[in-house]
């Protein structure tokens, strides 16, 4: 065999080699990444203080749209919660909608909270919508998924789909009392939130559920809930908290967050987000100190399964009905607290 005719067999050989290997080889999946942190706001009330006539300053002074000025501080998703018909219409569909918009043209994440409710809905109060007064468990079951399909399907029809969707606030305690009350029937409040987990993943499957407590730092509560939950057939994605520490013992509530979170995760395998979290406007420098390292804790879940932070109303200030968890001064501008949002 001449010169030529070895190099044409060389080449061919390692051709044939080479072709082996790649059909040998198994293909390589790259790891699927993580979203990014949430850094997120509450700000459920900002369209009702802009009708108020409430106006929103950066830290020189310039008046600016609240949810852009939000963004530019390193916010970068928005949580808002829904009434099913609430009195005056704030926090109703309609308005949802206004502020699920203008997040969403500013390419804003989305959390919805349903408090199936005419009002608020926390640990003390869960009061049945005056429309749902006399209905028994098949009747609410049926009325959560259908309010919860029909506020879900408007965002649908506007182009949105939120990322998070939150079915009951602060329901340490079940929701939608008496029927739905945890201590007196489990298995109600299990088939009530399932109701609206069903329907969410109807409307949007890749959406995740949140249920949502009160108190992220009792360990106690939350064992008490989330087993009666499983225990009873309940469905989550996320386990949510809330965490409204005082400015003297943030460091203790913080490491108790982080060992209840860390025992959700083990003991749920489920992802966690805080939901709400606050502190006096005026202690803005120990806020900042409580959510920076808050932020710190949550991020260092294993797997991304600690997806956010969302603050309570930060945009309030002035005693806007009688609030004063947030995070803006007297004059309107954000205060130190905010800081810790920036990346």
């Amino acid at each position: 065999m001449n010169r030529g005719n070895i190099r044409k067999y060389v080449v061919w050989l390692l051709g044939i080699l080479l072709l082996g290997a790649c059909k040998s080889d198994p293909e390589v999946t790259p790891e699927p990444q993580a979203a990014p942190f949430a850094r997120g706001a509450d700000v459920s009330w900002i369209t009702e203080m802009e009708a108020a006539g409430r106006k929103f300053y950066n830290a020189a002074g310039v008046e600016q749209d609240g949810l852009r000025l939000l963004k530019q501080l390193g916010v970068n998703a928005i949580r808002l919660r829904v009434w099913v018909n609430p009195v005056d219409g704030w926090c109703g569909k309609d308005d949802l909608l206004v502020k699920a918009r203008r997040a969403h043209s500013l390419g804003m994440r989305l959390l919805i909270d349903f408090h199936y409710s005419d009002t608020w809905a926390d640990p003390g109060q869960q009061q049945l919508p005056a429309a749902w007064e006399g209905k028994d468990l098949d009747g609410l079951t049926a009325a959560v998924s259908e309010h919860t399909t029909d506020v879900l399907g408007a965002l649908k029809a506007a182009g949105i789909t939120p990322e998070w969707v939150q079915v009951g606030n602060e329901t340490g305690n079940g929701m939608l009392w008496e029927t739905g009350k945890a201590a007196t029937n489990m298995a109600n409040y299990a088939a009530l939130s399932n109701a609206g987990y069903d329907a969410v993943k109807t409307v949007f499957p890749g959406t995740k559920v949140i249920v949502h407590v009160q108190n992220g730092y009792d360990n106690n509560l939350f064992r008490w809930l989330f087993d009666g939950l499983k225990a009873n057939g309940g469905k989550w994605d996320v386990v949510g908290m809330s965490l409204y520490p005082s400015p003297y013992e943030w460091q203790q509530r913080n490491e108790q967050c982080l060992a209840n979170i860390s025992d959700m995760v083990n003991r749920y395998e489920s992802e966690v987000m805080i939901c709400e979290v606050g502190m006096s406007w005026d202690q803005a420098p120990t806020a900042k100190l409580f959510l920076e390292d808050l932020i710190k804790k949550v991020r260092t879940l294993p797997a991304g399964k600690g997806l956010g932070v969302f603050y309570w109303e930060p945009q309030c200030y002035g005693g806007w009905k009688g609030y004063t968890l947030g995070a803006f001064d007297q004059a309107g501008k954000p205060t130190a607290a905010l800081d810790a949002f920036r990346e």
